[in-house]
C-alpha cells in the first residue's frame, strides 16, 4: 500500500498507538505524532490530535521564509508532509565535544534571533530537534509550540547543553559574540528566581481581584478573584490565594480528583498555595476564535469533561471555554474552587460562550449524536442565554468537599506525605526555572473574556487574569460573590 493517509495514529495510555498498513518506515515518534519517511526528500508527520496538527501547520507557514525551517509540501486535517533531513541531531553531533564549537554557537544565535524576529513566542529548541547538515547548516523541527509556549530565553537548549557539560562554554561564547543577549538572559534568570512562599497576595474583597506586589509582577501569569498564579518551573506554576478557605477548597478538590484526566496534577500544597502542573497551550476560547466550524473532537472532549464531573460528584457542572486548555495531554481545566458549593446541573457558561462564538447549535447537534440522553436533559427546558436567566438556575449550597483518596504505601502524584499534603518543601535555589515574565501579558482579558496566548495577536485585552482566568464583573449582585454563574479562580 502506498497511501500514507491509511496510517492511523491514536493516543494510547502511555504512548502513541500506530496502525501502519503501508511500507513507509517509522522514523520518529513524540508526544504529538509519528513521523514516516516517504522519500529521501520528504516525510509525513501524522498527528493523534488534529488540534495540534493545525498548530504546527500555522507555525510552519509562518516560518517558510526561514532557511532553517523544513519546507512545507502538503497538509491535511491530521498530517503534514514536510522536508526530510538525513542528518545527525545537534545532540548527536556534540556528543564527544568537550566544548561547543564557536561556529555552532554563532549559528544557534542566528536561529534564535530569526525566531524572535518572526514573532515566535517560543524562542527555543531542544538539541534533539536541531539537525546538523553539511557545512554545519542547522535545521529545526517540531514547531507545535512556536506560538503556544513563551520562552524568551532558550531554556530547553540551555538545559540540554548543561546535561552535556557544554552550557558554560556556550554562555561564555554568547557573552563574547552578543553581550546584549547574554545580559538579557542573565537578567531574566535573576528576575525569575523567586521563593513563592514569600509572595504576599491579598484578597480584593467585595468580588474584586486579588492584590499582588507589583515589584514581582514580571513573574505573574495571571490574577483573578481567588488567587494569583506564578510560573515557577518550565512545567509547574503556583497559585497563591488571598483567602486560606479558597485554597483549602480548591486544593481538596484537586487532590481528591487527581485520577481525572482533565484535572491539573498537584505537586505540593500549603495553607495558602498550590503548586500544580503548568498548562502549556491556548485556552479553548482563543483556539475557537480561529475556527469557522466547531470541530467534533472539541465537542467530544468537552462532553468527556462534563460527564466525568457528574460521575465524580461535582455539584457545579460546567466547562467555560477560557478555563479549558488545549495541551499535548488532552484538554485540561482550571478553576475548581466552587465545584462542590454551587448547584448547577447544566453547563450554562459553556452554552453562553459557544453562543457568543456562533457554535451553540452545532455543539448541541453533535451532543445529540454522541449522547442523546444528555442532549434531552439539557434541552428539556430552554437554555438560558442572559445573565439574569443563568443566575436564576444556579444555587449556592453548603460545601461538602470530597475525600482525598488514599493510595496504600504510595506517594500520590509526587506530593509529600503529611497532613493534608501541606508539609512545606524547601524551594530549590539556583535551579533554572522555566518561568515566563512575558507570559502574563498573554493572560490578559477584557470584557469579552478572551484569554490571549502567543499565537493570538489581537490587542483587545488589558487586564491581567490568572491561569484560567475570571470573567468580568459586569454587575455585582447584592451580597453575591458569584460572577456570571461561576466564580472563577
Amino acid at each position: 500500500m502506498t497511501d500514507f493517509k491509511s496510517i492511523k495514529v491514536t493516543k494510547g495510555p502511555k504512548t502513541l498507538l500506530i496502525d501502519n498498513p503501508t511500507n513507509f518506515p517509522l522514523i520518529g515518534m513524540g508526544a504529538q505524532g509519528a513521523v514516516f519517511k516517504l522519500s529521501e526528500k520528504r516525510c509525513v508527520k501524522i498527528y493523534s490530535n488534529t488540534l495540534q496538527a493545525q498548530m504546527e501547520l500555522e507555525a510552519l507557514k509562518a516560518g517558510q521564509h526561514l532557511a532553517f525551517f523544513p519546507r512545507l509540501y502538503e497538509y491535511g486535517e491530521n498530517y503534514i508532509v514536510m522536508e526530510f533531513f538525513n542528518a545527525p541531531t545537534l545532540k548527536e553531533y556534540l556528543r564527544n565535544c568537550t566544548y561547543i564549537p564557536e561556529s555552532i554557537t554563532r549559528k544557534l544565535l542566528y536561529v534564535l534571533g530569526e525566531m524572535r524576529n518572526a514573532q515566535f513566542t517560543m524562542v527555543d529548541a531542544p538539541l534533539r530537534h536541531i539537525f546538523v547538515l553539511e557545512n554545519e547548516e542547522l535545521k529545526v523541527i517540531d514547531h507545535v509550540n512556536a506560538f503556544k509556549r513563551v520562552h524568551p530565553v532558550p531554556l530547553k537548549l540551555l538545559r540540554d547543553l548543561n546535561m552535556m557539560l557544554l552550557k558554560e562554554s556556550f554562555l561564555s561564547q554568547v557573552r563574547k559574540f552578543e553581550p546584549a543577549t547574554y545580559e538579557t538572559w542573565q537578567r531574566y534568570f535573576a528576575e525569575n528566581t523567586i521563593d513563592y512562599r514569600n509572595i504576599p497576595v491579598f484578597s480584593g474583597g467585595n468580588g474584586e481581584g486579588v492584590k499582588v506586589d507589583s515589584a514581582i509582577s514580571q513573574t505573574l501569569i495571571g490574577a483573578g478573584h481567588q488567587g494569583a498564579v506564578f510560573r515557577i518551573e518550565e512545567d509547574q506554576c503556583v497559585k497563591i490565594y488571598g483567602k486560606p478557605e479558597h485554597c483549602h477548597m480548591e486544593k481538596t478538590i484537586l487532590l481528591a480528583n487527581q485520577d481525572l484526566s482533565f484535572i491539573p496534577k498537584v505537586h505540593e500544597s500549603g495553607e495558602n498555595y498550590v503548586v500544580m502542573e503548568y498548562l502549556s497551550g491556548p485556552d479553548l476560547n482563543t483556539f475557537l476564535k480561529k475556527q469557522t466550524t466547531l470541530p467534533p473532537v472539541v465537542t467530544k472532549l468537552l462532553l468527556d469533561i462534563l460527564t466525568s464531573q457528574k460521575q465524580a460528584g461535582f455539584k457545579q457542572i460546567d466547562a467555560p471555554l477560557r478555563h479549558v486548555f488545549v495541551t499535548n495531554k488532552g484538554f485540561k481545566m482550571v478553576d475548581h474552587v466552587y465545584s462542590f458549593s454551587r448547584l448547577q446541573e447544566r453547563p450554562l457558561e459553556l452554552f453562553q460562550n459557544l453562543h457568543e462564538r456562533g457554535f451553540l447549535a452545532d455543539f448541541l447537534e453533535q451532543i445529540k449524536v454522541l449522547d442523546p440522553a444528555t442532549h434531552a436533559e439539557w434541552t428539556k427546558t430552554p437554555i438560558p442565554l442572559t445573565e439574569e436567566e443563568v443566575q436564576m438556575e444556579i444555587r449556592d449550597i453548603p460545601t461538602v468537599l470530597p475525600e482525598i483518596k488514599k493510595h496504600s504505601g504510595k506517594k500520590q502524584h509526587g506530593h509529600k506525605k503529611g497532613k493534608g499534603h501541606d508539609r512545606d518543601r524547601d524551594h530549590k535555589k539556583g535551579k533554572e526555572h522555566g518561568k515566563d515574565h512575558g507570559h502574563k501579558k498573554e493572560r490578559d482579558h477584557g470584557k469579552d473574556r478572551d484569554h490571549k496566548k502567543g499565537h493570538d495577536r489581537d490587542k483587545d485585552h488589558s487586564q491581567k487574569r490568572e491561569h484560567g482566568g475570571k470573567r468580568d464583573n459586569k454587575d455585582k449582585k447584592k451580597g453575591n460573590d458569584r460572577k456570571k454563574g461561576s466564580d472563577k479562580r
